[in-house]
């Protein structure tokens, strides 16, 4: 869901580069591919095996001539990638950085559920990865968005808020927030997205539309 979501985010025109820090096995970085048919994408991950099976998953959509996948640690920075400077960054970091606090279902997955280096190695990569003017976009907890706010707000402003809310009646869970490197706008908090409704087991219309690749979620 949450990767299906980040993915629908991406509005990168054409001829634009993205990189998507923890690219896992691609689920995001297809579906922003997809919906995005002229941009060029990067994916960075630090697990061996999941990079082999993201790769594997380009090629199966016959998307080599515009997305890579690369190892890498985000902990160990942008620079040390040696990549010229992206138009936008999107991200899922992994929600926990405590280790006392959660204990990942398997230890292969616990790269996915914790952050060695805490949320702020996430913000700092994404941030060093982008020009003056492009976009860092990431989804996360909603209980860490004022902690997202403070670690980007140094570098970056103009920032826009999606909560996604897993009913109308019920507090989010999950925000996006889109923010500009050097923004100076005032921020902005969006509508919520709503996903399910409380009558049945299905999605809304506008939740499954999105999901299913048939719209995106805006920014306005």
């Amino acid at each position: 869901m949450d990767a299906a979501l980040l993915a629908a985010t991406c509005d990168a025109p054409p001829g634009d580069r993205v990189i998507e820090a923890g690219c896992g096995v691609g689920g995001a970085l297809l579906g922003a591919a997809s919906r995005r048919p002229d941009t060029r994408f990067v994916g960075l991950e630090r697990d061996p095996a999941a990079a082999t099976l993201a790769r594997g998953n380009v090629a199966l959509n016959g998307l080599e001539a515009r997305v890579e996948i690369i190892e890498g640690d985000v902990e160990a920075g942008f620079r040390a990638l040696g990549l010229p400077l992206f138009d936008a960054a999107i991200s899922n970091p992994p929600f926990f950085d405590d280790p006392g606090a959660l204990r990942a279902p398997a230890a292969e997955k616990s790269g996915a559920w914790m952050a060695d280096g805490g949320l702020a190695a996430w913000t700092v990569f994404c941030l060093k990865a982008v020009r003056e003017g492009g976009t860092v976009t990431l989804i996360h907890r909603a209980d860490r968005l004022g902690d997202i706010l403070t670690l980007l707000a140094p570098k970056a402003g103009s920032f826009r808020i999606r909560p996604i809310a897993p009913f109308a009646d019920a507090p989010a869970k999950r925000v996006i927030v889109r923010a500009i490197k050097t923004g100076k706008a005032p921020l902005v908090l969006l509508p919520p997205l709503v996903l399910h409704e409380r009558e049945g087991a299905g999605h809304t219309v506008r939740a499954e539309a999105i999901l299913r690749g048939e719209t995106g979620l805006g920014w306005s």
